[in-house]
């Protein structure tokens, strides 16, 4: 298991948008990934999950997974996260 916190840098952090574009990237891969918020975690695969959490910009969430490409799939969503969804 890998995993990496992360500051949401968009200002409105982690709704609909930027959401659906967090979990296309969560299921390029293979490994089963999970976002953690104030010890809440869900499946980073699963819309209403990720939209559950009420991530808002300047929250720290922890990206977990687990499985064959656990540090390219943290790495990688870390990336999409630090880049602030291009807003």
């Amino acid at each position: 298991m890998y995993g990496k916190d992360v500051l949401v840098q968009n200002k409105t952090g982690l709704h609909a948008r930027p959401a659906t574009f967090f979990i296309q990237k969560a299921n390029e891969f293979k490994s089963t990934i999970w976002v953690e918020k104030d010890e809440r975690r869900v499946n980073a695969k699963s819309l209403l999950g990720v939209l559950s959490l009420g991530i808002l910009g300047g929250t720290t969430i922890k990206i977990f997974a687990d499985g064959p490409d656990e540090t390219n799939a943290v790495e990688g969503l870390v990336s999409l996260v630090e880049s602030g969804f291009s807003e």
